[in-house]
């Protein structure tokens, strides 16, 4: 009887588009275009036989119906979990007594899970209480540890696929994004929400070439310097730039596409009733047709959900310029092809 040595490569993991280069993510975003284009005339079998296991720690309408949709339309299986609901709750800790809520660890859900699915996809929003600790994405970083397949980011302190379907739509509008206008506002919102939008959209666009300006109330806004610098060295990388703003007219100037989210100040997190005032005295950032008519014929975008007329007037959301229903399906397109991408398929040719 002989005993293999042979090592097992670990699994290619999409946490971060940080961690992928723009030409791979290019041909991720090739690869969507043509799934796009056949979608209804090429029956596809990529992930027959495959199962992916779908991991929601909050709600979601967008993620998960666009995946359960996607593995389908591939041939293979989604299995949908809800750790505290329809499944145990989960401690993500090491080396923790477990005498508090959670039944199991996060070291026996991802490793059993690995040998049941081709891929763990996680959804886990921060729990919005200490930065320093949210930013270190414990939930999806863990299952990445010890599962033994590749984990797929859903949302977390990050948005990869939302940031991939964004770019998708602007690239079937502009045809290239490199030397284009980016503006990335903040908008208001009743209550403080989630950098994670926000942080893949910066690395997203500098990424892909474009010119970048964040517009945002105060500099308590500014995103986590991990993403700011990082945003920076893509756009020095192709000779672009990252620019910061306080001042919403001469944002807008001349702005080829226009992408709005809300998210609340870093040095206020856990202590939303002191950045409340501010908050609220920035209801202006709405995104309305007077700040539009300042860009070049720009492109307007938001991931969805949105507040409208609270974050952008029924008018732009609805208007000829806006890209917000086309992202939304792009989820689609991007998604397959990363999943493909995920189980070693490469160009999408039948």
């Amino acid at each position: 009887m002989t005993t293999s040595t042979a090592q097992t490569t670990p699994p290619r993991h999409f946490l971060s588009t940080l961690d992928w280069s723009r030409s791979e993510l290019e041909s991720l975003l090739t690869d969507a275009r043509e799934l796009k284009a056949n979608r209804r005339t090429i029956a596809r079998q990529d992930l027959a036989g495959k199962s992916v296991a779908l991991v929601f720690f909050n709600p979601s309408l967008r993620t998960r119906s666009s995946f359960e949709i996607g593995v389908f339309e591939m041939g293979g299986h989604a299995v949908v979990l809800e750790p505290g609901k329809g499944a145990w709750p989960i401690e993500y800790r090491d080396g923790v007594v477990m005498d508090a809520e959670a039944e199991e660890h996060v070291e026996e859900v991802a490793r059993v899970l690995s040998r049941y699915c081709d891929i763990i996809a996680v959804r886990a929003f921060p729990k919005f209480q200490r930065w320093e600790d949210d930013r270190e994405d414990l939930v999806i970083r863990q299952f990445a540890k010890y599962a033994t397949v590749p984990v797929l980011n859903m949302e977390t302190i990050t948005h990869p696929c939302q940031e991939l379907a964004l770019m998708l739509a602007l690239k079937e509008k502009l045809g290239t994004t490199d030397g284009k206008k980016f503006l990335l506002t903040w908008t208001y919102h009743p209550r403080p929400l989630n950098t994670a939008v926000a942080n893949s959209a910066l690395i997203a666009a500098a990424k892909f070439g474009f010119d970048v300006t964040l517009l945002c109330p105060t500099p308590e806004y500014v995103l986590d310097s991990r993403y700011m610098d990082a945003a920076k060295n893509f756009a020095a990388e192709q000779g672009r730039s990252i620019t910061v703003t306080h001042d919403v007219d001469a944002a807008y100037a001349g702005a080829n596409v226009v992408y709005a989210k809300s998210w609340g100040a870093l040095p206020y997190f856990g202590r939303w009733e002191e950045e409340k005032p501010i908050r609220d005295a920035h209801k202006h950032f709405i995104v309305d047709e007077r700040k539009m008519a300042l860009t070049d014929n720009g492109y307007f975008s938001h991931c969805l959900p949105m507040r409208r007329n609270v974050k952008a007037t029924d008018a732009v959301t609805s208007g000829p310029r806006s890209l917000v229903i086309e992202e939304a399906e792009n989820r689609l397109h991007v998604q397959k092809a990363l999943l493909r991408r995920l189980v070693g398929l490469g160009g999408v040719s039948p």
